[in-house]
């Protein structure tokens, strides 16, 4: 999914930087300083509420928004991404990769 994703991502106009697992993720926001994250749960290496954690207590990170995206759609899981500071929580199979776009496009105005 996520290669099409991408796709779709950079031909509404955006650049992307995939990574392969939390570690890589954080790293590559490090460097990059992006405008948004797109985060998945279920990563390896490092689990994406453990990347999250750290995202928001990095001082040049802290303030990007944090979309998650991902399978795990149960309300505990839901209310733990909304309140360690995600913007959105995304169930991945709720949504088609257009509409999923659009969101991104209304977290960065």
């Amino acid at each position: 999914m996520y290669k099409i994703l991408t796709v779709k991502l950079k031909r509404a106009g955006f650049d992307v930087f995939l990574a392969i697992d939390g570690e890589e993720g954080i790293k590559k926001a490090k460097e990059t300083k992006p405008d948004l994250i797109l985060l998945d749960l279920i990563l390896p290496k490092i689990n994406g509420f453990a990347v999250l954690s750290e995202i928001k207590k990095t001082p040049v990170l802290k303030k990007v928004p944090v979309v998650i995206l991902s399978n795990l759609g149960q309300e505990s899981d839901v209310e733990k991404g909304l309140r360690m500071g995600a913007e959105d929580y995304l169930i991945k199979t709720n949504l088609s990769l257009s509409e999923i776009v659009e969101k991104v496009k209304k977290h960065l105005k």
